[in-house]
C-alpha cells in the first residue's frame, strides 16, 4: 500500500567482501615485462583483489549482504526489495538478486539487477531513496558488485593492471524524518560514446576499426578517452552538485567516489579544493571493481565511524555506457 505521507531514509547497516587472492604489480611487471614503478605511477595501484576459479560476483554479494544485515540487526525476511548494481552477474535469469533472495530468506521481497557499469551504485542508491518515499518501499537492500577479473583479459596490459573484484552492500529504511536520506540526485548517460569501453560477446558485436586483440567475452577499452572522460565528469558533477545544494566542501564529511584510477581522483580532487581527509580513497589496495568500488568505499568508511548520524556525505561514480551519477545524503 502506498503511503502519502512524508518520510525520509536512513542507512541501518552495511557490509562488503574483497576475494582473498592478492595480485600485486610485481607479478604483472613481469607478465608484461614493464618497470615495476611504472604500473603506480600511471594508475595508484599497489594490488588488487581477485576472485579464485569457485568464486564469483554472486559469491561476493552474498557475502556483503549477509554482513550488511547482521550489521543493521534485521533478518532477510524484513527487506522488502533487493537491488544488485553489476555488470558480471553470473546469469540474465535468473538475476543474481533473485539468487540473493533465496540465500537470505526475503522472499516475497522484489529483486532485480541494473546494469550502470561503475556508476551501477550510486544509481541503486538514488533509485533505492526514491522507491522509500514514493511509499512502495520500506526496507531495501542495494548491492554493489563487479568480478572484473571474469571479464578481464590476463594479457591485456590496460585493463589487467586497473581491475579488480569487490562487492559492498547497504540496507536502507525508512524513518520519520523526511531531511534523512538522499536530498539531491542525478543520473546520467550518453550512449554514443560507448565503444570506449564494451564487451562484445561475438565478432557481429565488435566495433568497426577496433583493433584489440581480447577474446569475445572479455572487456575492451580505449584508455585516452575513458581516462579524458572521467577526468572531465568527475569534477563536473561534484561542481553541479555542490552548486545545486549549496554545499561547501567543509559541509560535507565525505566524498565517497568511484576508485577509478588514483590520478582521476587526484587530478578532480585538486581541481576542486578538496582536502584529502574528506575524499576516501582504496584504489591502492584493491584497484578498480566497477559497481563495487564506491560500495566497498562506503562500507569501510560505516565500519571505521567515518561516517556518523547527522553527518552529510556525497556520492560520485561515472563509467561504461557511457554512466555518471551523484548524490548527497544526510545520514
Amino acid at each position: 500500500m502506498t503511503s502519502t505521507m512524508p518520510c525520509g531514509v536512513r542507512v541501518l547497516g552495511t557490509g562488503s567482501c574483497v576475494p582473498d587472492n592478492i595480485l600485486g604489480n610485481e607479478e604483472l611487471a613481469k607478465r608484461f615485462d614493464v618497470d615495476l614503478a611504472w604500473i603506480e605511477q600511471r594508475t595508484g595501484i599497489v594490488e588488487r583483489r581477485l576472485c579464485s576459479e569457485d568464486e564469483g560476483t554472486f559469491e561476493l554479494q552474498t557475502r556483503a549482504l549477509k554482513k550488511a544485515l547482521k550489521n543493521a540487526g534485521i533478518n532477510g525476511s524484513d527487506l522488502s526489495l533487493i537491488i544488485c548494481a553489476s555488470v558480471t552477474s553470473e546469469m540474465t535469469c535468473p538475476s543474481n538478486a533473485c539468487r540473493l533472495s533465496a540465500e537470505v530468506n526475503a522472499a516475497p521481497a522484489g529483486a532485480f539487477d541494473i546494469i550502470a557499469a561503475c556508476s551501477g551504485f550510486v544509481y541503486a542508491m538514488n533509485l533505492a531513496d526514491s522507491l522509500i518515499r514514493s511509499g512502495t518501499q520500506h526496507t531495501i537492500a542495494v548491492v554493489g558488485c563487479d568480478a572484473m577479473s571474469k571479464l578481464t583479459d590476463p594479457l591485456d596490459r590496460g585493463t589487467s593492471i586497473l581491475f579488480g573484484d569487490a562487492a559492498g552492500a547497504v540496507i536502507l529504511q525508512k524513518c520519520d524524518d523526511p531531511e534523512i536520506g538522499c536530498f539531491y540526485q542525478t543520473m546520467n548517460a550518453n550512449g554514443e560514446p560507448w565503444p570506449a569501453l564494451y564487451i562484445p560477446s561475438c565478432e557481429e558485436e565488435v566495433v568497426e576499426g577496433d583493433t584489440a586483440t581480447t577474446t569475445y567475452g572479455n572487456l575492451r577499452m580505449r584508455g585516452k578517452e575513458v581516462y579524458k572522460f572521467a577526468v572531465t565528469t568527475f569534477q563536473q558533477i561534484a561542481e553541479t552538485l555542490l552548486e545545486e545544494t549549496g554545499l561547501t566542501p567543509n559541509d560535507v564529511s565525505q566524498f565517497i567516489c568511484h576508485q577509478s584510477n588514483m590520478r582521476i581522483i587526484e587530478s578532480a580532487q585538486a581541481k576542486l579544493g578538496l582536502p584529502d581527509e574528506k575524499v576516501y580513497k582504496n584504489i591502492s589496495h584493491f584497484g578498480n571493481s566497477s559497481a563495487g568500488a564506491a560500495a566497498l568505499c562506503f562500507d569501510q568508511l560505516w565500519q571505521d565511524g567515518k561516517i556518523n548520524r547527522g553527518d552529510v556525505i556525497v556520492l560520485l561514480a561515472f563509467g561504461g555506457g557511457l554512466t555518471w551519477a551523484s548524490s548527497a545524503w544526510r545520514i
